[in-house]
């Protein structure tokens, strides 16, 4: 399958009010940066729906009652994040369940340590989608076959979804030509006619939507209910010298995915403050879960799903992956 490279930069943006030490991978850089009796810790995110619950826990108090300041910083996918933990870039990151497999299963050390967002589970409602411009002749995901599909990075749980969409619709995902592209960049792309079908996620989905376009597949459901789609996680290196760190981003994780499932107005107010979508189009997201706990069993189907479509040479250890 012949794969297009786009879109390959990276743009970062710090929102912590506290300055960051630099970071490294001994000694008290490992530790994140310390004012005061507070520590600040970098994540490395993308800049989505799925991580409202961290933007509003910093602002609700969550992690400062806990002594943590949260330097966040976004990238264009998990893939991109996974080696910026296990260098100590990061101190922590959000990445979806297939990047994280894949790291696993080539022994770099990452470790799930929280929950990060699901499914809704509900066809045609759910976050994310395999969507076509306005007035496409595309009808399906079999139509795929020889067209250009976006997927914000390669071998990530957006390639295997969109895989399994096909697949179920009855074609050959071999057939799909997959180009590379940021979420926030795949509606101009879709309306400009530059590629044929992008697999969105919220709030990207929105402005699809907002365009005149379609979903042809639920493919987070084409995957299994109520999938687990993505963990935050660390280095299983800075786990060890850090456990009661880690265990304070837990709980204060924990609570912000609760308050996030509890007030979907609040998250649709903080996602205007770090993506440009407007109030109007937001108005209309689809929100994901953000469930206290990982699914399991539907972690064990994408892990068979990045088998049969050879993403891991060797297995995932899901006992050394999850919490």
């Amino acid at each position: 399958m012949r794969r297009l490279l786009i879109g390959l930069a990276t743009a970062t943006v710090l929102v912590a009010a506290t300055a960051c030490g630099s970071s490294g991978s001994s000694g008290d850089s490992d530790k994140g940066a310390s004012s005061g009796g507070t520590t600040t810790v970098k994540v490395g995110i993308v800049p989505i729906v799925d991580v409202a619950p961290l933007y509003l826990g910093q602002q609700k108090g969550f992690y400062g009652k806990r002594g943590l300041t949260l330097s966040l910083t976004t990238a264009q996918g998990g893939a991109a994040i996974v080696p910026g933990v296990v260098s100590g870039q990061f101190q922590f990151g959000f990445s979806n369940m297939t990047s994280l497999m894949v790291a696993q299963s080539k022994d770099m050390p990452v470790r799930a340590v929280a929950n990060g967002v699901a499914s809704t589970g509900v066809e045609g409602k759910d976050f994310g989608a395999l969507t076509v411009k306005k007035d496409s002749p595309i009808k399906s995901a079999k139509d795929l076959e020889g067209k250009k599909v976006a997927i914000n990075t390669f071998k990530n749980i957006t390639e295997t979804a969109v895989r399994q969409s096909v697949r179920t619709a009855g074609g050959d995902p071999d057939e799909v030509e997959f180009v590379e592209l940021a979420f926030d960049q795949m509606p101009a792309a879709l309306d400009g006619g530059r590629i044929d079908a992008a697999m969105v996620v919220e709030p990207a989905l929105a402005t699809v939507k907002s365009q005149g376009g379609t979903e042809i597949a639920s493919s987070w459901v084409d995957v299994a209910k109520d999938l687990t789609v993505a963990m935050y996680f660390t280095s299983t290196q800075y786990a060890q010298k850090n456990p009661e760190l880690v265990k304070k981003f837990q709980e204060a994780t924990a609570e912000s995915l609760a308050y996030a499932d509890a007030h979907p107005d609040e998250v649709r107010r903080i996602v205007t403050t770090y993506t440009k979508i407007p109030a109007a189009v937001l108005a209309k997201v689809t929100l994901p879960k953000w469930p206290a706990e990982p699914n399991r069993d539907s972690i064990e189907a994408l892990e068979r799903l990045g088998r049969q479509d050879g993403l891991f040479k060797t297995a995932p250890d899901l006992a050394k992956l999850l919490p």
